[in-house]
């Protein structure tokens, strides 16, 4: 018996009903295929198996079939250097990539290198995703950098006025205003924020911003004495919260921009006999896994980090075939958790 040949664009053509110029548009990301065409051929490829002949396609469209990931190091007590927010962000990329038949290419870069130059006239990958920044008005210049290059890209980042590129993000201020509310609910007026709340970090000031709006809305207002600059990540948490309570302002809970800031900072609010919830309410931002068994739990927002992968992939897909791409501000929610006081014993 003869050896089956090789499942072809032909045979693809033949099942879904379609001519070949028609799979071959597909296969490339064609924007001119309407939507059932497209689900016929791409069905049609799964059930024969059909696999691309990358280097081939690559040659023929002057594209990799490969996504770049560009992961910035965060300070972490381990060597990984992934903020934990990412991971679960990080795992649904990769399954978006897999089911639009792309390749992932994840990198780290140091903020400090001219990673933004390394794209320029390449052929490492079709576009960018980009997770984790620091400051962004450092940042920026690099991202203008990238427009001007013509270099196809989104971040995952607040979604600000005139920026450069498209930016999938969350709703930071709703999801302060959360947090206000809730605090305030719960009898606490005098609010403390760790986190930097300027321009430079726009999510940490957004998420201060809303909670501001909240205790206005009752007649309060943040203090600046109760405002502590701090990255994310627990070490800084820690530091922030102990500054805090050398400066001997009261204050009767904390909302830190960040769950790992929180979480450094209920081990500091310990260490100083400042008993979580009774003495001080405590909430964090982001509900990465570790929030839930925080002790005690901790209450935060959510932000939905699978949504998210799966809209950066999609985004950058559609201006790698010269769709009409928007930045998206995702919703945020409340998950009341113990560390506030309201949340399950």
């Amino acid at each position: 018996m003869g050896r089956r040949s090789k499942t072809t664009s032909i045979d693809i053509a033949h099942r879904a009903g379609v001519s070949q110029a028609t799979v071959s548009r597909v296969l490339r990301g064609s924007p001119l295929v309407n939507a059932e065409t497209r689900r016929r051929v791409e069905e049609a490829v799964r059930e024969l198996n059909y696999k691309v002949d990358r280097h081939a396609s690559s040659l023929r469209t002057q594209r990799s079939g490969t996504l770049a990931l560009l992961l910035f190091e965060d300070p972490t007590p381990d060597d990984s250097h992934i903020n934990p927010f990412f991971l679960s962000m990080l795992g649904s990329i990769t399954r978006a990539c897999a089911r639009h038949g792309h390749d992932l290419l994840v990198s780290f870069q140091q903020l400090s290198d001219d990673w933004h130059a390394d794209y320029e006239d390449s052929m490492k990958a079709d576009g960018l995703i980009l997770l984790g920044y620091g400051d962004y008005l450092a940042y920026r210049g690099k991202l203008e950098s990238l427009v001007e290059q013509g270099t196809r890209f989104v971040r995952w980042g607040a979604v600000l006025p005139g920026q450069p590129g498209i930016s999938i993000g969350c709703d930071n201020h709703h999801g302060g205003r959360l947090i206000g509310e809730h605090l305030l609910g719960l009898g606490r007026k005098r609010i403390a924020f760790l986190g930097d709340a300027s321009s430079h970090y726009p999510e940490f000031f957004d998420r201060y911003r809303g909670c501001d709006a909240a205790l206005r809305e009752a007649g309060l207002a943040m203090e600046e004495g109760l405002q502590v600059d701090a990255v994310s990540s627990e070490e800084a948490g820690f530091d922030a919260a102990r500054t805090l309570l050398e400066r001997a302002l009261p204050f009767d809970a904390v909302f830190a921009a960040s769950d790992l800031i929180a979480i450094g900072a209920m081990r500091a609010l310990a260490e100083a006999g400042r008993r979580v919830p009774e003495d001080i309410a405590v909430a964090g931002f982001d509900d990465i896994p570790m929030a839930r068994f925080a002790q005690p739990a901790l209450t935060t927002v959510f932000q939905d980090t699978s949504r998210a992968g799966a809209l950066l992939v999609e985004s950058l897909l559609a201006q790698i075939r010269s769709e009409p791409v928007e930045s998206i501000t995702l919703p945020a929610s409340l998950v009341v958790r113990r560390s506030s006081g309201a949340g399950p014993a």
